[in-house]
């Protein structure tokens, strides 16, 4: 099953979903969020699937929102944004992500949202936000340092540095990180052992574990989103991203 920006396929019970805009490094646009959305809607409904692996096209997993598309877009999203987390946050089902190639952004951030997440050892992952002028968001600011530590998790979100496979692997985002010609091999057979295992087993320890967290992670989305709207538009973000359109460094002295 394709939509315009996802692909999908099925293996017995386990749905593998693709980001499928390798030309722009599965940056999301729009029509990205709204076809990811609608096919974690349609995993949900689909009895025949048990466990659901999200992963990318080409050598990137997501090059984070679509900064080309930023304020030029044709027209309102469906979903959007919020719709996406909502759907991931309400998925019932085992959601294990494969980062086959560099993360930025969203890219990274989603990570903290999977029940287990793998790794390229040659993928490397990024929150760029201060560097955008902006703060972090998809509820990292909670998820990451429950992951990571508060210490880790306060460096990577803040220093807009990169981290390896390895790396995310010791710092506890990543469950394992592998040669990426072993990715998908080791991610189909983990996923395999799930899809063995009674769907409402899966689930309801899915929701006992998920539960407590739950109310937290829609409040921490909500603060990043107003921070976010604060920060849009502030003087570190006009730069950043005339930098960004100009191809040259940013210049942040006196901001």
């Amino acid at each position: 099953m394709n939509f315009e920006t996802v692909r999908y396929e099925d293996h017995e019970s386990v749905r593998t979903i693709e980001l499928n805009r390798p030309e722009a490094l599965n940056a999301f646009s729009n029509q990205l969020f709204d076809d990811l959305t609608e096919a974690f809607l349609q995993s949900t409904a689909d009895s025949s699937v048990k466990v659901v692996i999200l992963t990318g096209a080409g050598r990137a997993f997501s090059a984070g929102a679509d900064l080309q598309e930023m304020g030029r877009a044709r027209s309102k999203p469906k979903h959007g944004l919020d719709g996406l987390l909502e759907a991931i946050l309400e998925f019932p089902k085992p959601l294990i992500i494969a980062v086959n190639g560099l993360g930025v952004g969203i890219g990274a951030t989603i990570c903290g949202l999977a029940d287990f997440c793998f790794m390229a050892e040659e993928a490397r992952l990024r929150c760029p936000f201060s560097a955008l002028g902006l703060t972090a968001e998809v509820g990292s600011t909670y998820t990451f340092p429950q992951l990571m530590g508060r210490q880790r998790a306060s460096w990577f979100l803040m220093a807009a540095e990169w981290m390896s496979g390895e790396e995310c692997a010791r710092a506890g985002l990543v469950l394992e990180a592998v040669p990426l010609a072993r990715l998908m091999d080791t991610v189909n057979e983990k996923a395999r052992v799930l899809a063995g295992l009674p769907l409402a087993s899966l689930e309801k320890t899915k929701s006992l574990i998920v539960a407590p967290h739950k109310a937290q992670l829609r409040a921490t989305i909500a603060a990043e989103n107003k921070g976010l709207a604060d920060l849009m538009g502030s003087p570190g973000n006009v730069e950043a991203l005339a930098a960004f359109r100009e191809k040259r460094q940013p210049d942040f002295s006196g901001i």
